[in-house]
């Protein structure tokens, strides 16, 4: 199996995927899925991420911006296709796959999907739980999009890395709505309300939907306030 992870993760990423990892799901026993038996029967979760444009990132300020939207939802349909390419490419060494789309709201009153793809990836590895309960990468920080595979294949599977946001209040200060709380996690919070008031950063998000032609619930700022997204920028030489 180590060389078919190999070979996997090789072709995921010419396929286009920027980081890719693979959580053992016993260690997301009785998270929230749906349904509630999404996970039996598929012992690996394959989370794979997508970079967000720094050009584009660095269009928002205090909101969301309309390219910021529009490749948002461009990186969420790029993730799908990758996700479909890795099925076919198990399927075709005997596996079974369960891809779960990349963005879909199923619940818009507790914003929960069939299940929670930064919870795949901290169980991965990819990047640890930051403090607006994104995941941030080592390599982006929290300028990624994510999707995830389930799959029956025994994979070798990586383990989670430790939280690196330390005493950092950049995305808390940067919040429009206040609705970071500056709490730290080693791993994951018991619930979301613990770092963030999400009523807060909701109302914040139908308020700022209405700007231009965006599609809704998309903010962007604790993103692009993030130190560890942002590119250390060199200072030109002039001859």
């Amino acid at each position: 199996m180590t060389d078919l992870k190999s070979e996997l993760l090789a072709n995921a990423q010419q396929w286009g995927a920027d980081l890719i990892k693979i959580a053992d799901t016993t260690r997301m026993a009785g998270m929230e899925t749906r349904p509630d038996d999404l996970l039996t029967n598929f012992p690996r979760a394959i989370s794979i991420a997508v970079q967000l444009a720094d050009g584009i990132m660095e269009t928002i300020d205090d909101r969301p911006t309309e390219i910021y939207s529009q490749h948002y939802q461009r990186v969420n349909a790029l993730l799908d296709n990758i996700a479909c390419r890795v099925t076919s490419f198990i399927q075709n060494n005997g596996g079974k796959t369960l891809p779960i789309p990349a963005s879909q709201i199923l619940c818009e009153e507790r914003f929960v999907s069939y299940i929670s793809h930064k919870a795949v990836a901290i169980n991965a590895g990819l990047g640890w739980q930051g403090k607006s309960l994104l995941l941030v990468t080592p390599q982006y920080g929290p300028r990624i999009r994510l999707v995830t595979i389930l799959t029956d294949l025994d994979i070798p599977a990586d383990e989670p890395i430790k939280n690196r946001c330390g005493k950092c209040t950049k995305c808390t200060d940067a919040c429009p709505s206040g609705a970071i709380k500056n709490v730290n996690t080693e791993l994951h919070y018991a619930s979301r309300n613990e770092a963030v008031d999400l009523a807060a950063c909701v109302d914040h998000l139908n308020k700022v939907s209405g700007f231009g032609n965006l599609m809704p619930y998309i903010c962007g700022v604790c993103v692009a306030s993030c130190p560890w997204g942002k590119k250390k920028r060199q200072p030109r030489v002039v001859s």
